[in-house]
């Protein structure tokens, strides 16, 4: 039986439901993760005005001294996503300067990942799973075959950084759980 697609379960794009491509394992993914991600951010926002906080301390928090604040971690939950789908779409990975300071201009950031994540055929996917990643990761040189570095890089990146900012909006208290992290909240 078929899960049902919604906020849940991001419909099928094409093909046989029993296969999966390298398009199909990364564009519905990211973009239905980077919704509930948006769906995050604005119950912070609200739970931030009802309580009269400044949106800022929210924006501003970690979860340790050495760890990266919320605005930080929402853009690299965006940076992961639109990497994954340059890379592996043999696109350019848009840059985008790392300078938002409020809930509206990260929404906006991931509206833009967003649309670029939508704008990368699907034609482009072919042959992913087996193209040579190479990437700059600090001082490091990495190379990867492109499922390994969906699987093995990219989506754990993603995760870990996402589930930070989730961790860092229940810490403040504001009212997410499980369900508005997978999108069903």
């Amino acid at each position: 039986m078929q899960p049902a697609a919604g906020r849940w379960f991001p419909p099928h794009q094409s093909g046989d439901p029993m296969t999966l491509s390298m398009y199909s394992m990364t564009v519905p993914f990211y973009s239905s993760m980077l919704s509930n991600l948006e769906h995050l951010l604005s119950k912070a926002e609200a739970w931030a005005a009802e309580r009269k906080i400044d949106p800022a301390v929210l924006l501003n928090d970690r979860l340790a001294p050495d760890m990266l604040p919320l605005k930080r971690q929402v853009q690299l939950v965006t940076d992961h996503a639109k990497g994954a789908v340059a890379r592996l779409g043999g696109v350019e990975v848009p840059p985008f300067p790392d300078v938002e300071e409020t809930f509206a201009e990260l929404h906006d950031r991931i509206a833009r990942v967003r649309d670029f994540l939508h704008s990368v055929p699907e034609a482009n996917f072919a042959g992913a799973e087996d193209k040579i990643i190479s990437m700059k990761v600090g001082p490091m040189d990495m190379s990867f075959p492109g499922l390994q570095y969906l699987q093995g890089f990219s989506v754990p990146n993603f995760y870990f950084h996402l589930t930070a900012a989730y961790a860092i909006l229940r810490h403040n208290g504001v009212p997410v759980g499980k369900g508005d992290f997978f999108g069903r909240g």
